[in-house]
C-alpha cells in the first residue's frame, strides 16, 4: 500500500488527476491502467456484482502498477466501506447520496474514533497483515484513505454546500446518466442545460470548501476534458475499458472491411 495517496496527492498539488474505470474484473485491465500512467482507477462494484478473491487480485495489481484503486459501493451498508480498505482500496465512492445525514454516514463509516466508528484491525492487506502498528495505520487511513459521494440526483444539489463542508469528504463524482434519469429524461442527456447547470454548481459547492469534483468523460477526449476543467472539475474518468476496446475494435474492423 502506498504511503502517500496518488490521487490525492495530484490534486492537493493543483494538478488535474486522470483515471479511468475497469469494468471487466481483470486484474490486467487494472494493472494496464496503472502502468499507463494513470492516476486512479475506478473500479465497479455497483452494478457488477464482485465479492470474492477478484477484487483483491484487482487491489493488488492496483498496488503493484502505482495507481490509486477507487472502488464504488452501494449505500447503506457500511461494512463494505471498511472492507474495502481494509481489502486495499485508496478510495472509496458510495453511490446514490441524497442527502447531508447520508454523506455523513459514508465519512462515519470510513473513519476511526474519535472521527468515526471504523473498527480497528491490520490483519489485512492494507494493514500488512498485522506488521503495522494500530496508531501508525489509523493516522495513515484517516489522512490518506478517500472518501467519496456520487452526485446523481436532483433532491442532492440543494445540499451540496452544507454536504462538501464535511470533515473527511473529499470528492464526489457527478453521475450525468442518473441525474438525467432524476430529471424524468429516461435516458442520459449529458449535454442538457439542466444537466450541465447541476455539474457546475457541484463544482462551485466544492470548490468553496477545496474538495473535488471529478466527471466521466468520451471523445473527443481532450476538448471533453478541458470543458469540465474550465468548468472546476479537478478529476477526469476517460471512459470504461471495456468501451474504449470496443469503440477501438468496432472502428477498426469497420476500416479494414472498408478496403477496396
Amino acid at each position: 500500500m502506498e504511503r502517500v495517496n496518488k490521487f490525492r496527492k495530484v490534486m492537493e498539488e493543483g494538478k488535474i488527476a486522470v483515471g479511468s474505470c475497469s469494468d471487466s474484473y481483470s486484474a490486467a485491465a487494472v494493472e494496464a491502467i496503472g502502468y499507463c500512467g494513470m492516476d486512479f482507477c475506478r473500479i465497479d462494484n455497483e452494478y457488477s456484482w464482485r465479492r470474492d478473491e477478484g477484487m483483491e487480485n484487482m487491489l493488488r495489481a492496483a498496488a503493484i502498477s502505482g495507481v490509486t484503486a477507487m472502488v464504488r459501493v452501494e449505500k447503506g451498508a457500511p461494512y463494505l466501506i471498511s472492507k474495502i480498505f481494509q481489502a486495499g482500496a485508496g478510495a472509496v465512492l458510495v453511490s446514490d447520496i441524497s442527502s447531508y445525514e447520508e454523506a455523513l454516514a459514508v465519512v462515519k463509516a470510513s473513519k476511526f474514533a474519535p472521527k468515526g466508528h471504523r473498527g480497528m484491525s491490520t490483519f489485512s492487506f492494507a494493514g500488512g497483515w498485522g506488521t503495522r502498528a494500530g496508531e501508525d495505520f489509523a493516522d495513515w487511513s484517516d489522512t490518506q484513505l478517500m472518501v467519496g459521494i456520487m452526485v446523481e440526483n436532483e433532491q442532492v444539489v440543494g445540499q451540496l454546500d452544507k454536504i462538501f463542508a464535511i470533515e473527511g469528504l473529499d470528492y464526489a463524482l457527478f453521475g450525468p446518466s442518473d441525474y438525467s434519469m432524476s430529471l424524468g429524461f429516461r435516458t442520459t442527456k449529458k449535454n442538457h442545460p439542466k444537466v450541465q447547470d447541476a455539474i457546475k454548481k457541484t463544482c462551485e459547492a466544492a470548490n468553496k470548501h477545496n474538495k473535488f469534483v471529478g466527471i466521466g468523460i468520451g471523445e473527443p477526449w481532450v476538448e471533453e476534458a478541458k470543458k469540465y476543467i474550465d468548468m472546476g472539475c479537478k478529476f477526469i474518468e476517460i471512459g470504461h475499458e471495456l468501451a474504449i476496446l470496443r469503440g477501438v475494435l468496432s472502428s477498426a474492423a469497420s476500416g479494414i472491411r472498408g478496403i477496396k
